[in-house]
């Protein structure tokens, strides 16, 4: 099992920045990717960016491409979300998952947190 924690939302204003953390315990030797998603209200929860923890490649959605930046510190067990010029279409719960290798290879997260709300005022 992994635990993951995320925590850094809050509230913003449109253009402003904010950094999220998602701690991770538990079997993190097991982890082969991390992940950032969100869920809008009345929509789907959609990806938002992951890292590939054995090469630290990382991969983001279309629309947070040259806005968030994904970071990690391995000796903490700590994944971060850098989110730059946020705007309000960015509001959402901000949700950090792990996958293991046989996940990714299913295109599955197994282990998820809890959210964390992050809301951008216009």
């Amino acid at each position: 099992q992994v635990q993951v924690v995320e925590s850094g939302g809050g509230l913003v204003q449109a253009g402003e920045s904010l950094r999220l953390s998602c701690a991770a315990s538990g079997r993190t030797f097991s982890t082969y990717a991390m992940g950032w998603f969100r869920q809008a209200p009345r929509k789907e929860r959609e990806f938002v960016g992951g890292v590939i923890l054995s090469d630290d490649s990382t991969y983001y959605a279309d629309d947070v491409k040259g806005r968030f930046t994904i970071s990690r510190d391995n000796a903490k067990n700590m994944v971060y979300l850098q989110m730059n010029s946020l705007k309000p279409e960015d509001t959402a719960v901000y949700y950090c998952a792990a996958a293991s290798l046989t996940g990714w290879c299913n295109h599955e997260y197994d282990y998820w947190g809890q959210g964390t709300q992050v809301t951008v005022s216009s």
